[in-house]
């Protein structure tokens, strides 16, 4: 059977695929995957089946049929994996942007009945035709900025009516586009406005009440938010063991505005990722990859403690150093980061985390889809994944980070068919 797409003369090709499978990149391998000079990468149908180097390409598979694209002078790569949004949601929350800008902390907001309370509100009035509505828009902007699979949470109903609607709306609006949306159960975000001083019994109520109703087929994995004002290390240990038991994979938000070790125990159960991460040492993200066995990914959310106005970021120079593999994520929320800019994440990552270039494309695709179980399918170009492909508007890696904001995106594949420019 002939090629059905053929990507050819790539100026450079970013495989991302590293000298070992089984785990996800971390220390110098971060940088160190594959690049080739003046490639090609070809698919029958949904899957990639051969690249390399032009001189090696198989002209017997290209026919009539094929469908040719041509990379001359640009970078031809994976598409973006988001690992860490919130993608369903009511309202939005612009008239606090004017609070922050004011002095208010998150915190402060969160306390007043506002932050994750007020989206809280907004997103229980709204229907679900409305949500689905607002969940299609966000993704594709995602698409049009090269994101081709997509970790969306619930979180803002936080009861049991609302929380099962928001993963209703996710699975739908999976069906209804073509990016791979991949669920995850976040009912533990804070506890509910009608468990207000009752944390425990809020979890107790989910672990009761709604995990039993959920199919880890379908929605993969559950979070909780370890924090101050939300759930403590003690209680989210508890909750996630109760997840664990009944099949989910887990993952934590923790060391966000505080070092309480929600990173290490979320690790110690063997959590597929430990998400923000500002306050974790060195020495905890070295403890967190011995533990995990370097397959816990430490996801850095580089927007939320810029959009907040904070100077505490994650140290990812640091964390590289001690072998605990990275993501880089947007956080897409209506409260921290109402952003859907990968490609500015990436570059803020460089330069407040420490990131080079190629550690970074690495963080956005490879192990970003380590971090939601995606590795088999995305993240690296190579023989046998799926044909989802981004080819930029520019001739090197370097040069992506460096045009701060903007989306070089030319062309997005997703199952190796070409999508319409929207």
């Amino acid at each position: 059977m002939s090629y059905t797409l053929l990507i050819r003369h790539c100026h450079h090709l970013l495989t991302m695929a590293g000298p070992d499978s089984s785990r996800p990149l971390a220390g110098a391998n971060l940088g160190e995957w594959r690049s080739i000079s003046d490639g090609y990468v070809a698919c029958r149908h949904n899957r990639i089946v051969a690249l390399g180097p032009m001189a090696e390409l198989d002209e017997t598979q290209v026919t009539p049929e094929t469908e040719v694209l041509e990379a001359q002078g640009r970078v031809v790569m994976p598409g973006l994996v988001e690992c860490h949004t919130h993608l369903v949601f009511g309202g939005n929350r612009a008239a606090e942007f004017q609070r922050k800008l004011q002095g208010e902390s998150y915190l402060d907001i969160l306390a007043g009945g506002g932050g994750i309370l007020s989206t809280v509100r907004a997103t229980r009035a709204a229907s679900e035709a409305e949500l689905l509505a607002h969940a299609l828009h966000h993704l594709a902007g995602f698409r049009r900025y090269g994101v081709t699979t997509i970790e969306a949470k619930s979180g803002y109903g936080l009861d049991v009516a609302t929380e099962l609607r928001l993963l209703r709306v996710t699975q739908q609006a999976a069906t209804l586009q073509p990016a791979r949306v991949v669920a995850t159960f976040l009912g533990a975000h804070v506890p509910g406005p009608e468990y207000h001083g009752r944390p425990a019994e809020y979890l107790n109520m989910l672990a009761a009440d709604v995990l039993p109703q959920l199919d880890p087929r379908q929605i993969p994995f559950v979070d909780i938010f370890c924090e101050q004002g939300a759930f403590s290390v003690d209680e989210s240990r508890r909750y996630l063991r109760r997840a664990r038991e009944l099949g989910f994979g887990l993952k934590i938000h923790a060391e966000q505005l505080h070092d309480l070790g929600g990173c290490e125990m979320a690790a110690a159960l063997g959590a597929v990722s430990v998400d923000h991460c500002d306050y974790l040492t060195p020495a905890g993200a070295a403890r967190i990859a011995a533990l995990s066995g370097g397959r816990t990914v430490g996801v850095l959310l580089p927007l939320v403690p810029l959009f907040l106005r904070q100077e505490q970021y994650a140290p990812g120079r640091q964390f590289i150093e001690a072998g605990l593999p990275v993501a880089i994520s947007t956080d897409f929320n209506p409260g921290s980061c109402p952003s859907k800019n990968l490609w500015l994440a990436l570059s803020v990552a460089c330069l407040k985390m420490g990131l080079t270039p190629r550690e970074a494309l690495a963080a956005v695709t490879l192990n970003a889809a380590w971090a939601i179980g995606q590795q088999e399918e995305c993240g690296s170009l190579e023989p046998g994944k799926r044909a989802d492909m981004l080819v930029l508007n520019v001739p090197t890696a370097e040069e992506i980070p460096y045009w701060l904001g903007e989306n070089p995106v030319r062309e997005v594949i997703i199952g190796g068919v070409r999508q319409q420019r929207e």
